[in-house]
């Protein structure tokens, strides 16, 4: 008989189970296991896609600041221009710089890319990286500040020691290479001259007034310069005419087609070599209100296979712009480039559809992509548009020499000829049908 004062036992402890059930401490990561097939296409791609690859582009023999001549140790280094060639002002000793393909085998091995390969000078952007770098001049002792946000070069203020940012620091400001300028300020300023003059009879007055060679800038632009690796297939219908006729007469009258459609699959496997893709975001937010600055991209191409590898002599007397966007940020304007280029090369095997070929599926794949951040040389003249504040820009390549730009125009002149021109064509169109009454 059991006492009834005393309570009956506790069951025996049962750890809960089913979903919901809590733990002690969760499950250590991988515990785990998950088959990767069953996951959505681009989480499983994510997690199968192997680790970037670094590549080491910086110079150790540059990182104390100072580019020293080969012959005498000079830091005085200037860019001769027109050329590739450093030259030292103090024993006029020339160098050329080492081009950035060779150095590091850039230009080989596309078809082999697999992830990403990301140059040190591409890495992504430190939002906390300092701005400022403090260098000891070797020469005196004493110590020598750059803000590499509005320079890249300074000179020591006791010695004249010349200091240069080439260690890449994550804030933007130095690239993997540097394409030089090989196009002089006189003749930029003589092409933007030219290219005003063809438009003087429309531009507005103060605009051809007010220009003055001073307001000419050199500055060195960023671009990520991508080999990548890739497949692209499509898919849609193409169209063969059969036969072609006419319904009504005169004024009604109307031409039909007869064709035959038919569905068109293509797939492509394919690489691209040093693909500029922008990367500042400033000039990627086109905004043709206030700006013009989209004309840098009609500039294009740059002859990027001469690039160097990076040295801050090269950017003594001009101004740079440092690069502010990832590659995560690019990576979308990659796969839209690339799949454009996919159409392009497939044109060839389209050709018999003499309709056109509509797609409604296209799709590409990066296998793997190689990233190298680059200075690209632009000569730059901006005027800024009174009353409107329009800003317009006349660009000149700085290797090639091409030039495209924005001028403000009168309108009345531009409505005025317009009016010509309907006039004559009117004109001309009542002469002829006088002569054939």
């Amino acid at each position: 008989m059991t006492n009834p004062r005393k309570p009956p036992p506790l069951p025996g402890a049962v750890s809960p189970a089913g979903p919901g059930s809590p733990q002690d401490m969760p499950p250590l990561p991988g515990s785990f296991g998950v088959d990767p097939s069953t996951l959505p296409p681009p989480i499983r791609d994510e997690l199968l896609a192997p680790d970037p690859i670094a590549l080491d582009t910086s110079a150790a023999e540059l990182k104390d600041g100072l580019n020293r001549c080969p012959k005498c140790g000079s830091s005085d280094i200037r860019h001769a221009l027109g050329t590739d060639v450093l030259v030292c002002q103090y024993c006029r000793n020339e160098w050329h710089g080492d081009r950035i393909e060779e150095a590091f085998g850039l230009g080989t091995g596309i078809e082999e890319l697999r992830g990403d390969v990301i140059a040190s000078g591409a890495r992504n952007i430190d939002a906390g990286a300092a701005s400022l770098m403090s260098f000891k001049c070797n020469g005196c002792g004493a110590e020598v500040t750059i803000n590499t946000e509005s320079s890249m070069t300074a000179r020591c203020h006791w010695c004249r020691h010349v200091f240069g940012v080439n260690e890449q620091v994550a804030n933007g400001a130095v690239p993997d290479a540097v394409l030089p300028f090989k196009v002089s300020k006189t003749d930029a300023v003589a092409r933007i001259r030219q290219f005003v003059d063809k438009r003087r009879f429309f531009a507005l007055k103060a605009f051809k007034t007010e220009f003055t060679p001073e307001n000419v800038i050199g500055v060195y632009l960023p671009y990520m310069v991508v080999d990548s690796s890739a497949s692209a297939s499509v898919v849609g219908n193409g169209e063969i005419e059969t036969r072609r006729y006419t319904r009504g007469t005169e004024k009604n009258k109307k031409t039909y087609y007869d064709a035959d459609v038919y569905q068109v699959e293509r797939q492509l496997d394919f690489t691209v070599d040093d693909l500029p893709l922008e990367s500042s975001a400033r000039r990627g937010r086109l905004d043709i209100q206030t700006n013009t600055n989209n004309i840098i991209n009609t500039i294009l191409p740059f002859d990027t296979k001469n690039a160097l590898k990076w040295n801050a002599s090269y950017l003594v007397g001009y101004s740079s712009e440092k690069r502010d966007v990832d590659i995560e940020q690019l990576r979308p304007r990659l796969e839209d480039q690339l799949l454009s280029i996919a159409r392009s090369r497939l044109e060839q095997s389209v050709r018999r559809y003499d309709r056109g070929v509509r797609w409604d599926m296209e799709k590409v794949e990066v296998h793997g992509s190689r990233w190298v951040s680059m200075y690209v040389p632009v000569w730059l003249y901006s005027y800024r548009q009174r009353g409107k504040g329009m800003l317009h820009y006349i660009a000149v390549n700085g290797r090639t020499g091409e030039t495209m730009g924005s001028v403000p125009v009168q309108h009345w002149k531009l409505l005025l000829a317009a009016l010509g021109v309907g006039t004559i064509v009117e004109g001309a169109v009542l002469w002829f049908l006088g002569m054939t009454l």
